[in-house]
C-alpha cells in the first residue's frame, strides 16, 4: 500500500506522481497521473488538485479526461485561467500532486446497450471528460456522435482521440477549422434522436442542451463550477432545483457534476 494514499469515508486522498506533462495547444495542458486512486475512477468524475504553493488555499477541480486502469494512469486535461493552474503547468515528471477524489457522481453510461446510438457534446475545456465516455461507450458496441466546439483552430483539443471511437463534428465560432457556428449549428440538423446525450461545456451551451433534450429521458449535464472544500460542506458551488414548491438546492461537487437535463437553474 502506498503510504500517501489514505481512504476515509469514501473520500480519497492521495500524491499521485506525474508521469507526462504536455501543452496541447496554447495555454492548455494534458497531465498524466499515477496512482492507487485511478483503480476508483468512474467516467464522468473529477479530481481536486491541490496547488504546490502556500498562498493557493484552494484546490483546483478538473475533469478525468481518460483512464488507464491496467497502468494506474489517468489524464487530465486543464486550461491555465490564473496563478494557481499556471503553477500546476510548470510541474514535471516525477513531481507529486496532492490530490482528492475521484470526487462526484459522474456520467450513467447503464442507460445504453450494444446497438443504441450516443450523443456526446462538448465546449472548448468541457470536451476532456468526452474522450473516457465514448471510449467506454464504444467497448459496449453504443454508437457514439460527437459534436465539440471551440472559439477558434488554435483552441482545438481531442479531435483525434474522440475519433477513434466514432464520428466527430467540429465548429468554431469564426470558422477557422471545421463548421463555422456554434454545436447547435450541428445538432439542429441531425435527423436521427439520440438514445442517450452526454454534455460538459460553457453555461451558454449547457443552457442549449438543457432546452432541446429538457425532455430526454437520458440526456446528462456535466457542470464547472469553482469550488472551496469540494466535499460539499462549504455549499460554495450550489445550483437551484427547478420545478420545486420551495427553495431547493444542490451541490456541484457532490451531488453533481451531473445532473439531468431539465433538473436545475442555468
Amino acid at each position: 500500500m502506498n503510504p500517501n494514499f489514505e481512504k476515509k469515508a469514501m473520500v480519497l486522498k492521495e500524491d499521485l506522481t506525474i508521469v507526462s506533462q504536455r501543452e496541447i495547444a496554447p495555454k492548455i495542458f494534458e497531465m498524466v497521473l499515477s496512482g492507487e486512486m485511478v483503480q476508483d475512477m468512474k467516467v464522468g468524475q473529477f479530481l481536486h488538485l491541490r496547488v504546490p504553493d502556500p498562498s493557493k488555499l484552494l484546490r483546483r477541480p478538473i475533469s478525468i479526461c481518460e483512464i488507464d486502469r491496467k497502468n494506474n494512469q489517468a489524464t487530465i486535461v486543464y486550461r491555465v485561467e490564473r496563478a494557481g493552474t499556471a503553477i500546476l503547468s510548470q510541474l514535471k515528471a516525477g513531481d507529486k500532486v496532492d490530490t482528492m477524489g475521484p470526487q462526484g457522481n459522474g456520467f450513467d453510461l447503464s442507460v445504453l446497450e450494444a446497438g443504441q446510438k450516443a450523443l456526446l457534446i462538448g465546449g472548448g475545456i468541457g470536451v476532456p471528460p468526452l474522450v473516457e465516455t465514448a471510449k467506454q461507450l464504444k467497448a459496449k458496441g453504443v454508437e457514439v456522435t460527437s459534436v465539440i466546439g471551440f472559439a477558434n483552430k488554435d483552441a482545438l483539443i481531442l479531435e483525434e482521440k474522440l475519433r477513434l471511437y466514432g464520428d466527430v463534428y467540429v465548429t468554431t465560432d469564426d470558422g477557422s477549422y471545421g463548421i463555422k457556428g456554434y454545436v447547435s449549428t450541428v445538432i439542429d440538423t441531425f435527423d436521427w434522436v439520440a438514445d442517450a446525450v452526454y454534455s460538459c461545456g460553457a453555461p451558454g451551451m449547457l443552457k442549449y442542451v438543457d432546452k432541446k433534450f429538457e425532455n430526454h429521458p437520458h440526456a446528462y449535464l456535466s457542470m464547472e463550477s469553482r469550488m472551496a472544500c469540494g466535499m460539499g460542506a462549504c455549499y460554495a458551488c450550489v445550483v437551484h432545483l427547478r420545478n420545486q414548491n420551495e427553495a431547493a438546492n444542490k451541490r456541484v461537487c457532490e451531488d453533481g457534476p451531473v445532473f439531468e437535463t431539465g433538473s436545475v437553474v442555468l
